[in-house]
C-alpha cells in the first residue's frame, strides 16, 4: 500500500460569502512531484496555505507527513518546508546568512549550522556568492537560496508555490532539476504553478482546480488523452500503401506530398495495437508512427472554460 504524505478529504474555506475552497479531496503519494493547477483565484494558494498551517481550514479532515493537522499542527510544521510566491529571503544580510539565521530558528547548533549552511551553498552552486549581500544576486539565484534555506530543516515534505515566477527559462530549468533531485533523495514535492510546462515536465500527478473545486486529475498523459484533438500519424513509403490504409480507416487527413495520414485517436497503448493490428491484417506497411496528443494548455482552457493567458 502506497503511503501518503497528505490525505485530505472534504476540505472547504470561505471568506465570508467567497467560497474559495469546496470539499476537496486530496491524496498524495510520499516521494512523488504532485502539481496543483488552476486559474488565478482557483484556490491554490488558499490549499497551500491550509495544508501547511497557515490558516485553519473551514471543514474537512488533513493529514500530513502522517500526522493529524487539527490535533498535531506542531508535528506537521517539524516535517514540512515551504517555499511560497514571494521569497523569504532578507536581501540585507548575505547568503551565508541567511542560511545560518534559519539553522538558529532551527536551534542547531553553531558548528551544525555551519555545517549545514556550507552543504547547501555548494549543493545549490551559491558557494562563490556566499559572502555577498543577497540584494546582489540574480532572481534565480534569490529563489536557489530560497529553496536552500527550506532544506536547512531537512522536510520530508515540500510546498513550492509557484517557485519559479519571474525566472528566466534557464534558472527555471535548473529549479526543475533541483526538484527532481530532491525528490530522487525520498522528499515529495506538493508544487503549485501556473506554468503549464513546468507542470507537464516535473508532476507525478496534476489535479485541476477551479472555482474550489478538483476538477480533474491524473497524469499529465491522462489528462491530455480526455480533451479531443489526439491523432496518431502514419507515414507510408508510397502513395498505393497510404490509399490503402486511408480506405481502411475510413477516417482522417492525408497529406499526399507528405505521405502521411492522421487517424484520430487518443494515443493510448490499446489503441495503437488495434491500428497496429488492422494495418498488419491488410498487410499495409508504414515507414514511420508518432503519438501526437493536446497540451496541456489545451487541457487547461478546455476543462477551466477560460481563455486566461498561462504564462
Amino acid at each position: 500500500m502506497t503511503n501518503l504524505a497528505i490525505e485530505a478529504h472534504g476540505l472547504r474555506k470561505s471568506y465570508g460569502d467567497k467560497v474559495v475552497l469546496d470539499g476537496v479531496d486530496l491524496a498524495v503519494a510520499e516521494g512523488t512531484i504532485f502539481s496543483l493547477l488552476g486559474p488565478n483565484g482557483a484556490g491554490k494558494t488558499t490549499t497551500v496555505q491550509i495544508l501547511s498551517t497557515l490558516v485553519p481550514a473551514d471543514g474537512g479532515s488533513v493529514r500530513v507527513a502522517g500526522h493529524d493537522l487539527d490535533r498535531h499542527p506542531d508535528d506537521v510544521r517539524g516535517a514540512i518546508g515551504v517555499t511560497g510566491q514571494y521569497s523569504a529571503v532578507d536581501k540585507l544580510l548575505t547568503g551565508e546568512e541567511n542560511l545560518l539565521l534559519m539553522a538558529d530558528l532551527w536551534h542547531l547548533s553553531r558548528r551544525d549550522g555551519a555545517r549545514k549552511a556550507a552543504e547547501l551553498l555548494d549543493r545549490f552552486d551559491l558557494g562563490e556568492a556566499a559572502g555577498r549581500p543577497a540584494s546582489t544576486y540574480s532572481g534565480g539565484m534569490q529563489r536557489r537560496l530560497d529553496l536552500a534555506m527550506t532544506l536547512v530543516g531537512d522536510p520530508r515534505l515540500i510546498f513550492l508555490d509557484e517557485p519559479t515566477t519571474g525566472l528566466d527559462p534557464r534558472s527555471r530549468r535548473a529549479m526543475w532539476q533541483i526538484v527532481r533531485d530532491l525528490v530522487a533523495t525520498g522528499v515529495t514535492i506538493f508544487l503549485t504553478t501556473q506554468y503549464l510546462e513546468e507542470a507537464d515536465q516535473l508532476a507525478d500527478r496534476i489535479a485541476v482546480l477551479d472555482h474550489g473545486r478538483l476538477i480533474a486529475e491524473g497524469t499529465a498523459e491522462e489528462l491530455k488523452r480526455r480533451i479531443p484533438g489526439g491523432h496518431i500519424a502514419l507515414t507510408f513509403a508510397d502513395q498505393v500503401r497510404l490509399d490503402a490504409a486511408r480506405q481502411l480507416f475510413g477516417a482522417g487527413i492525408a497529406d499526399p506530398d507528405a505521405l502521411t495520414l492522421q487517424v484520430p485517436s487518443d494515443g493510448g497503448v490499446r489503441a495503437i495495437r488495434e491500428l497496429l493490428a488492422r494495418l498488419d491484417e491488410r498487410s499495409i506497411d508504414i515507414d514511420d508512427l508518432s503519438v501526437h496528443t493536446p497540451d496541456l494548455d489545451d487541457v487547461f482552457l478546455t476543462l477551466t472554460g477560460r481563455q486566461e493567458a498561462t504564462r
